[in-house]
């Protein structure tokens, strides 16, 4: 089967893939020259109704609870359409800032409703990218042909509708996520036809191994991110210090710095200078972890060419300075991976101490050959076959996840104590926790935004919308 682009988009209940909920789904799947193939796919996701929504979410996709729950499907339901008739074999998903956003939305989503959580990006070929630094770098790279926006005070921005405006693409309904999809595919088809060598070096490079290699060669190369400041045009030359211990990727040095004063900190030091602080005025460690399956947008310090370097504003000179200072530091990676060991810990501990949600338990490890055997069951029985289906399996999650999974997809399915039992669990996770309670922090937002000066009517009637959903699902 050839190879093809599933461009897709997201639109979500929230900015948290552990708790909020996607609302649509939209995608377009197209050939190798970014032709479209087939009809296009979107698709409300219903909302159920141990969830409330971020109101600031709903104001920008202007989608309401019951616009999903009348005109949607189940996630179950949505999700046998996604395995059966998108992630088809040697495809490859791409969309604007997906990998940081929508394929995490995607992943919990797989998780929630008992499939492997990440097959759908790799096995049979398939794979992931994203063109949001691929705008980036084309931009601080190679952006001849291409018109880039400003702000009106000369500040670069690369958002989806930013680069649209900038190029006369028709992108009407922006935050629609079927418009951000043919966008995306728009501004896809911009960089391919004028820049072809950075679409297709880029395409190329998001193989893991070709990035590794790059990142292992002990050669400085450019790194564009939205780490790194805009006026830098988000790109810089790194060189690896270390191989990250626990994620598939390394820890590079941004080599516009000088690394001397850093080299003579203490471990505790550099933790200090590492954690982030709002006050610009004070240096940070100027380090930061590249991971091979996030697509990161990688090329050899040789392509910097002139106009380039002024661009990023880059002295090569002084890049080849920092590197012959970060050679001669014998010891500091041992003292970045004790900083970072130091930190992991912390992090964990921060972690450990919230109440323990399944739903947000993604990460805790991988399922067995039995609970997967048993997860394929769960997906084969439907409706009335669910009542007398009772696994039992390995992996805690997976227990405490099946009577969530019956009540959001198969309300008819349940017992009565079952009904009884998920009013009760969704009354406390809404409700529990007081100030911090999702019901009062969703109070809290309702109450700032309709107070807001810059409302509008139509802002207002979503609004209004919201405190009926919200009175529906809490009574």
């Amino acid at each position: 089967m050839n190879t093809t682009f599933f461009f897709y988009d997201l639109e979500t209940s929230g900015l948290s893939p552990r708790s909020a909920r996607i609302m649509q789904f939209a995608g377009q799947r197209t050939d190798q020259d970014l032709k479209p193939i087939g009809e296009p796919v979107n698709v409300l996701i219903k909302l159920t109704d141990d969830t409330l929504p971020d109101p600031r979410a709903i104001l920008i996709t202007g989608i309401t609870p019951q616009e999903t729950l009348k005109n949607g499907i189940t996630e179950a339901e949505f999700l046998k359409i996604f395995h059966n008739k998108i992630s088809l074999p040697n495809t490859i998903f791409v969309g604007y800032n997906t990998i940081r956003f929508d394929d995490e939305f995607m992943r919990f989503l797989n998780y929630r409703n008992f499939y492997d959580p990440y097959e759908w990006q790799w096995q049979d070929g398939r794979s992931r990218w994203d063109l949001l630094d691929v705008v980036r770098m084309t931009r601080a790279l190679r952006p001849e042909g291409i018109t880039w926006f400003s702000d009106s005070e000369g500040k670069a921005g690369n958002r989806l509708e930013q680069i649209t405006t900038a190029n006369n693409i028709p992108h009407s309904n922006a935050h629609d996520a079927l418009a951000d999809v043919n966008a995306t595919i728009a501004v896809a088809n911009l960089i391919h036809q004028k820049q072809p060598k950075q679409f297709n070096y880029l395409l190329d490079m998001r193989q893991k191994k070709h990035i590794a290699e790059l990142a292992l060669s002990g050669q400085p190369f450019i790194y564009t991110s939205g780490k790194y400041p805009t006026e830098f045009q988000k790109t810089t030359v790194v060189k690896t210090i270390a191989e990250h211990p626990r994620r598939g990727g390394v820890l590079v040095y941004d080599l516009r710095f000088d690394p001397t004063p850093y080299s003579k900190m203490s471990v505790k030091q550099l933790v200090d200078a590492w954690k982030f602080d709002p006050d610009k005025s004070k240096p940070r460690l100027p380090v930061k972890t590249l991971q091979y399956n996030r697509c990161p947008a990688v090329a050899p310090f040789g392509v910097l060419d002139k106009d380039s370097q002024v661009r990023v504003d880059i002295n090569p000179d002084k890049i080849n300075e920092n590197e012959a200072r970060l050679s001669k530091i014998v010891d500091w990676p041992t003292k970045i991976l004790d900083a970072l060991a130091i930190m992991d810990v912390a992090q964990e501990k921060r972690y450990g101490a919230k109440k323990h949600d399944v739903d947000e338990s993604l990460y805790e490890g991988f399922f067995g050959q039995k609970d997967r055997q048993l997860m394929t069951k769960v997906h084969q029985a439907r409706d009335q076959k669910l009542i007398n289906l009772d696994p039992k399996f390995d992996d805690q999650r997976l227990n405490d996840l099946y009577p969530l999974y019956k009540a959001r997809n198969f309300p008819d399915s349940l017992t009565i104590a079952e009904r009884e039992s998920w009013d009760k669990y969704r009354l406390a996770k809404l409700m529990n926790g007081k100030t911090d309670s999702p019901l009062n922090k969703f109070k809290i937002d309702m109450k700032t935004l309709t107070l807001s000066k810059d409302i509008s009517e139509k802002d207002i009637q979503l609004l209004k919308q919201l405190e009926l959903y919200s009175e529906t699902i809490i009574s």
